[in-house]
């Protein structure tokens, strides 16, 4: 199982494809007001992180997740079960 700082470090490489604005990525780089990501960008970038933890995060939980450590932990957490 990864830890946080490994699944933080995974995240920031699945990012970088659509990290078009350059955007230095900690913890609290937000998705739509740092990274300025549309609906689309979300959608194929939740499908890449899927498919890396291969795990499935609800549309439920894509709603709460706005920050890369909120993802992070919400990772962490798919990948106890």
């Amino acid at each position: 199982m990864a830890n946080r700082d490994e699944i933080m470090t995974k995240i920031s490489e699945l990012i970088g494809p659509f990290n078009n604005k350059g955007v230095d990525l900690a913890a609290g780089t937000t998705f739509q007001g740092d990274l300025e990501w549309d609906s689309l960008t979300v959608m194929d970038f939740v499908a890449a992180v899927e498919d890396e933890f291969d795990i499935i995060i609800t549309m439920n939980m894509q709603a709460e997740i706005e920050s890369v450590g909120q993802l992070a932990d919400a990772v962490a957490k798919l990948m106890e079960n």
